[in-house]
């Protein structure tokens, strides 16, 4: 590429405002969103609409089938690397007598952190993560009341599938958790969990080798990704962070990779902190790395997953066409209701980000639709894609199914929530009337080509 990003200009046109992310009113354990603004997708989870917000169901419409897409909740870290290497840079810090006073608090911080993860094991759902998920199920319980009603009356099976991955299940369960202590009747009817990678888990079967290669070795990925994390704005961050932490002359010592690596390392601990919050309370990160500097780095979070598993390069398709399977399936539950060949009363399916991220793009979802142009690469301030957004941790997105019967035949509408707030979908679909969130499912199938 011949665009170079220079630091004062980059940091300015990233860091821009992208607008609310987590509104006020958010029904959420979390008192203040704004603390996780930088956390990107190992953001917690909190509901972005009220129930009392809704728009009123359209008169003698009744729900008659519940269906999601959920990502896994909060969770540990994938492993003990980034801690293992902070602090072996803490260590030799202290073997020199040159951490600042601040730098002495982050071992003992790291230390817990990391024993949090290991004692779930890593990788694995965490406390907060179990709570996520039995407060959303407890949630769809309250917004579909007559539904719920409904299934355990008529006896209809609830199918849960999931990517077969621990942390996966463990949220199916305490999903179903959540639906069997607002109601045990619901127990005989809900299924174990099956897996199905090949919906739940499709970016790393083989029939998407070429998204595995994409991420291998693709030259524009390569390239645009290199353009991003090797601008001067993060060596300046990394040397931001080192030097509040390390005396002057250690600071100096460090090569500027190390000071990078160091300082990515201790941002990845920073986002894993609050998804352990039951399992560390103590644990806080935040004052170790300056606000600025953990919005740079949280860029770089982003930028990474926007080009892997997001709207990318405009024109190409290849992070999120795979994500169809999921689409198909999506239409193929709802049609099967409406056309009378299935019984369930709810489909609730239970995935990765990497699964959450392309369905959002090719559904349109609100932040998910532009892609970046090959000399303008993703900032902050080009583009509304935000991975706190996107995908936090228990991102979900939920269709229900409305019926309603007259002499004439059966209508059929379906609504969308997107981590449960009303939402459009793309376009190019016409709601049964402007402002509404409500579509014909024949319109669906049109505007999505489901024919």
């Amino acid at each position: 590429m011949t665009r170079v990003l220079a630091s004062a200009a980059v940091l300015a046109a990233t860091l821009a405002p992208a607008g609310t992310a987590f509104p006020a009113h958010a029904d959420s354990a979390h008192a203040d969103r704004s603390l996780y603004t930088t956390y990107t997708t190992k953001t917690p989870y909190a509901p972005q609409e009220r129930l009392a917000d809704y728009q009123p169901v359209p008169k003698d419409f009744t729900p008659v089938f519940t269906e999601n897409v959920a990502r896994h909740g909060s969770r540990a870290m994938s492993d003990s690397s980034d801690g293992d290497a902070v602090l072996t840079v803490l260590g030799s810090a202290r073997d020199h007598n040159a951490l600042t006073d601040l730098g002495k608090r982050l071992g003992p911080q790291v230390e817990s952190l990391l024993t949090a993860g290991s004692s779930i094991g890593y990788g694995n759902l965490a406390g907060l993560g179990a709570q996520e998920q039995r407060q959303t199920a407890l949630r769809m319980q309250r917004r579909l009341p007559s539904l719920f009603a409904d299934i355990t009356a008529k006896g209809e099976p609830i199918e849960v599938e999931t990517s077969g991955v621990a942390r996966v299940v463990a949220s199916a369960n305490a999903f179903t958790a959540g639906l069997t202590a607002g109601d045990p009747a619901l127990a005989p009817l809900i299924r174990a969990p099956v897996t199905n990678k090949d919906l739940l888990y499709f970016h790393k079967q083989p029939q998407n080798a070429d998204y595995q290669a994409y991420l291998a070795n693709d030259p524009q990925l390569t390239a645009v990704l290199a353009e991003i994390d090797g601008g001067p704005a993060t060596a300046k961050a990394a040397g931001d962070v080192a030097s509040r932490l390390f005396t002057p002359a250690f600071t100096a010592a460090m090569s500027t990779d190390d000071r990078i690596s160091f300082s990515r390392s201790l941002y990845e601990l920073r986002s894993a902190a609050p998804d352990l919050r039951v399992e560390a309370p103590d644990v806080d990160l935040g004052s170790f790395l300056p606000p600025r500097d953990a919005e740079w780095f949280a860029y770089l979070d982003d930028a990474e997953e926007f080009y892997q598993k997001g709207p990318a390069f405009r024109g190409r398709t290849i992070t999120y066409k795979m994500a169809g399977v999921l689409l198909d399936d999506l239409f193929a539950q709802v049609k099967a209701k409406a056309d009378g060949t299935s019984d369930k009363g709810a489909v609730l399916r239970f995935t990765h980000a990497e699964e959450i991220e392309p369905l959002a793009v090719l559904l349109g979802l609100p932040g998910s639709t532009k892609g970046a142009d090959t000399e303008d690469p993703y900032t902050y301030r080009n583009n509304p894609w935000r991975g706190a957004e996107a995908a936090p941790m228990g991102a979900n997105i939920q269709w229900d199914l409305y019926a309603r019967t007259t002499l004439q035949g059966t209508r059929y509408l379906v609504r969308m929530l997107y981590n449960e707030k009303e939402t459009a979908f793309k376009p190019s679909c016409r709601p049964i009337g402007r402002g509404s969130y409500f579509y014909d499912l024949d319109e669906l199938e049109r505007c999505f080509e489901q024919g």
